[in-house]
């Protein structure tokens, strides 16, 4: 079975160049293009990992995070925060609102792809351990988006 990663960036040169490098090393895809909508699709595609930008119109990639690590049924899925701030506070706050890494812009996609495999492969250990919680040591669930144009590309 393919894992679901959900992206969410609001520069569509930047989703396609995301959503092709994902697709190509065999993830199924979903796509949202503002945080309202990354909320919606996450509870509606159940994704394995989120791929969060930071600056996106309405609610900011900190809002998203925030709220779906308040969420139960949200609050494991794994987070990586892309952003073009190149600041260290805009690391910290990414990292202090949830997401479990974080990559600047412009980067390599073969680095997002390793980092999504190691997410993943962590994930995947700690549900297959005996006694052990799937929210993990940080309380960190998976995150889940819902909509009636949740698609999810093969």
């Amino acid at each position: 079975m393919r894992r679901k990663i959900l992206v969410v960036e609001d520069d569509p040169a930047q989703l396609e160049v995301i959503r092709l490098s994902l697709k190509t090393a065999g993830f199924a895809i979903g796509t949202a293009v503002n945080g309202t909508e990354a909320l919606v699709k996450t509870r509606s595609l159940s994704p394995d990992l989120v791929i969060l930008d930071l600056m996106l119109p309405g609610l900011n990639g900190f809002d998203v995070c925030e709220s779906l690590r308040r969420d139960p049924a949200t609050a494991s899925v794994p987070i990586i925060m892309l952003t073009g701030m190149c600041s260290q506070f805009g690391r910290f706050a990414g990292l202090e609102s949830g997401a479990d890494d974080f990559l600047l812009k412009p980067f390599d996609p073969q680095e997002l792809i390793l980092k999504i495999e190691k997410l993943l492969s962590r994930l995947f250990a700690r549900s297959n351990t005996p006694n052990k919680s799937k929210t993990g040591s940080g309380g960190h669930r998976l995150c889940k988006k819902s909509s009636s144009a949740a698609s999810v590309s093969e």
